[in-house]
């Protein structure tokens, strides 16, 4: 049996920008089934948003194809703060934040790549031991300052100005590589298309202080953008996160489920593990059924389970049918939040009133006239009940712990009326 090819499967994703040795990278894949590879993050916050996830796609399907991930949580790095991508100095952080931060990061990671073939590895270990003379000595004379004003991270810098803390950041990230190559023999290193400058030093120095023959490798991904040429993974209520505590796993489960056609294969081939097949079957139900959004809703299914496991998905997904058909009442009340976190919301007291004066007063609708109209034409739902009696009396404390009256006017323009 012929063995995975990762690289074509990856070109086939779309998933590959740059390889520093492509030729070198295959002939050590066809020889070896050792290869370890690792990929960093910084703890700058205290969850990862879908953006980083998708460097850490790439060690995942390393890792179902037999390969050992490593990821290296940046303890060291971190306390520095990476200027890839940014126009401005990061602000610093405190030990105590940075030490949150990558027991939170540790949590998710663990949770993405299970516990078999797989370690984490903290950089404040090496880095947080070496003095200045060694940094100095024993690293900072193999960089050429001229070379790393040249690195675009740099560069696009230089007009604005850039510290020395954030200058020396490259040093640092190359050190990583360095040590895990030696180390913990690791011999490539992946990260967004940013990273190239970051990834290439580290090669460097494995060059100069091991020799040229020194198995090492770097691949990037590509910056992905979305059909209408804007940046990927954000929503309208800002960065989704993977975090269910800031990103619940149904707002999540809607995120993805909202993708447009124009982007929603290259999202396939790039969050999930269908196979080729699959996700070209896929692709044409998308160009022949668009309405049904095959597609869409298989790529939330996808990256929800793997992100939120099965009980997320099902959760995510049973809030999703309860809203669609109306049948809500059996949602709980943290269900209820999930659900309806970006719909309108009012407030009502927890007065028992007439469902006319209930509606207006919410300014669920704007005149009595209008809501004994939809009132009489059945367009009105109390916490999942059509209700055509203008003598209804709506009591906030007979659903959802008396927290929430829940109003829904047609077919599904749902508010969420808070009870004070």
């Amino acid at each position: 049996m012929a063995k995975f090819d990762i690289l074509e499967d990856l070109k086939w994703r779309g998933a590959i920008n740059q390889e520093t040795d492509e030729e070198g990278l295959r002939e050590y894949l066809k020889n070896h089934d050792d290869l370890a590879l690792y990929c960093g993050t910084d703890p700058t916050g205290d969850s990862l948003h879908i953006g980083h996830l998708i460097p850490f796609m790439i060690l995942k399907r390393f890792q179902l194809a037999g390969y050992h991930p490593v990821i290296l949580i940046g303890g060291g790095t971190g306390a520095i703060g990476d200027p890839s991508g940014r126009k401005t100095e990061r602000v610093l952080q405190t030990a105590e934040q940075v030490k949150q931060n990558e027991e939170k990061l540790t949590a998710q990671m663990k949770k993405l790549f299970g516990t078999e073939n797989f370690e984490i590895v903290n950089n404040a270990e090496w880095l947080g031991k070496m003095n200045l003379l060694d940094f100095l000595r024993d690293y900072g004379k193999f960089f050429q300052v001229n070379n790393m004003l040249n690195k675009d991270v740099v560069a696009s810098r230089l007009e604005n100005g850039i510290s020395f803390t954030e200058f020396s950041y490259q040093i640092l990230q190359a050190i990583d590589f360095y040590h895990l190559n030696k180390d913990h023999n690791v011999q490539m290193q992946i990260g967004g298309s940013d990273q190239w400058g970051n990834i290439t030093a580290g090669i460097d120095l494995i060059h100069k202080l091991e020799g040229s023959d020194q198995k090492a490798f770097g691949l990037t991904i590509p910056l992905m953008l979305k059909a209408d040429g804007t940046k990927f993974g954000k929503s309208a209520g800002g960065a989704v996160w993977l975090d269910p505590e800031k990103t619940s796993p149904y707002e999540f489960y809607q995120f993805w489920i909202n993708q447009d056609d124009r982007d929603v294969v290259k999202y396939l081939k790039y969050f999930t593990f269908l196979s080729h097949e699959e996700i070209e079957e896929l692709a044409e139900k998308t160009e022949k059924e668009p309405w049904k959004r095959a597609a869409q809703k298989k790529l939330a299914e996808e990256v929800t389970k793997f992100v939120h496991g099965e009980e997320g998905l099902k959760e995510a997904q049973m809030i999703t049918e309860a809203l669609f058909s109306g049948n809500i009442k059996d949602l709980s009340v943290k269900q209820i939040e999930q659900g309806l976190s970006s719909a309108p919301s009012a407030e009502a007291d927890k007065e028992k009133k007439n469902i006319v004066e209930f509606l207006v007063d919410t300014k669920i609708e704007p005149s009595k006239r209008q809501a004994r109209e939809d009132v009489k034409n059945g367009a009105i739902y109390v916490n999942g009940d059509r209700q055509q009696d203008l003598d209804f009396e709506v009591d906030p404390s007979s659903a959802f712990d008396g927290k929430y009256v829940i109003i829904r006017k047609g077919k599904r323009k749902y508010t969420l009326v808070h009870v004070k």
